[in-house]
């Protein structure tokens, strides 16, 4: 006899509801642990990471920063999840998302109009849209892994990335720096809060939530896009393809993710720099397993890792913490989410060997 986990017929709301709140206070009370094993008082340190980022508005304004890549991000991906589509890739889909957006200024340093931002966000999709196309040929066509092909085109823009800024992109009065150069006034994303760097980036993450809630929630598109990856048979059934489903969850999650790049180059940057690079489309799938892959859930998951990200860095100066703790705290938060997760959706049994 071994004990075997049997699918629940029908799994509690209210403990779906609660399994975030649990996972987080578990991964607060191991990292307590752990800092207290690293010798820093725990104390201090989770005081640093959850209420630091609320002591001003300047660093509430730096948490809304933050979230608004991690919401863009998590909500194109989710999409793709509920359908199991799995991209991995948003990390390398932003990096050609700026890349596209910054070719406008690169080009044209002395580029003028109110077209110029729009246009550079439209070629960040673009460009988040044709690197995760190329994933979805291959899975359409080939059968190939997306969680593995998404995962290996990160790290092809990356060499891409690095090539251009140390290339022919370099800016030539930067100080030998691998940076592109900076981009004129009409280049830049309207501010939407005078005195910080949050800009309408955030109004285009808030609006693909409500997009992502009407689509998924209440269209028949999301209906079909759903049961062509979740049963492929039963679609083709009904005439819904299967690679339909690949093809449209990995060109939003792409848009999403190329939408972020631009937002991030047009925005807080200012230029094409290798920081584009920040894990946030690896984040961002913390963000979207922590929110239940529902677009509301995502947002409240988003706002939360936001804060862990800015309490980190101001625990790593206050309490002396190391960037892998905090980074270990997300990762806690994850792990005791989808194993609270699993408890909902199944029971344990003592099966017959």
């Amino acid at each position: 006899m071994r004990p075997r986990l049997i699918r629940r017929e029908r799994a509690s709301l209210r403990a779906a509801v609660l399994a975030p709140v649990v996972a987080l206070l578990l991964a607060l009370a191991t990292s307590a642990a752990l800092f207290w094993a690293l010798g820093a008082p725990p104390g201090a340190a989770l005081r640093a990471l959850l209420l630091e980022p609320f002591a001003s508005w300047a660093s509430l304004s730096e948490v809304l920063l933050k979230m608004t890549p991690l919401l863009l991000i998590a909500q194109g991906l989710a999409i793709g999840f509920r359908a199991k589509v799995f991209n991995i890739g948003a990390e390398g889909q932003l990096i050609l998302g700026a890349i596209f957006a910054s070719a406008i200024p690169v080009w044209n340093p002395v580029a003028e109009g109110w077209w110029v931002w729009p246009a550079m966000m439209a070629l960040g999709m673009l460009g988040g849209m044709a690197w995760a196309g190329i994933a979805a040929f291959w899975r359409a066509r080939l059968n190939a892994n997306e969680i593995l092909v998404t995962l290996m085109l990160s790290l092809v823009a990356a060499q891409l990335l690095n090539y251009l800024l140390l290339g022919p992109w370099k800016d030539p009065a930067g100080f030998n720096f691998p940076q592109s150069v900076m981009f004129p006034w009409d280049a830049m994303l309207p501010v939407l809060f005078e005195g910080t760097r949050v800009s309408v980036a955030l109004l285009f993450a808030l609006a693909a939530t409500a997009l992502a809630w009407l689509v998924m929630q209440r269209s028949f598109a999301g209906y079909r896009l759903l049961v062509g990856g979740l049963a492929p048979r039963a679609a083709a059934y009904a005439g819904f393809a299967e690679s339909r489903a690949v093809w449209i969850a990995l060109l939003i999650g792409g848009a999403a993710a190329g939408l972020a790049g631009a937002a991030e180059v047009a925005g807080p940057l200012g230029q094409l720099q290798r920081s584009v690079s920040t894990g946030y489309g690896y984040a961002a799938i913390i963000v979207a397993y922590l929110g239940g892959l529902h677009p509301l859930g995502i947002l409240a998951s988003s706002f939360l890792m936001a804060v862990l990200y800015i309490g980190g860095d101001s625990a790593m100066v206050s309490a002396g913490l190391p960037a892998a703790a905090v980074r270990t705290v997300q990762g806690l938060l994850l792990v005791f989410y989808l194993g609270g997760l699993t408890f909902i959706r199944y029971r344990l049994v003592r099966g017959v060997r």
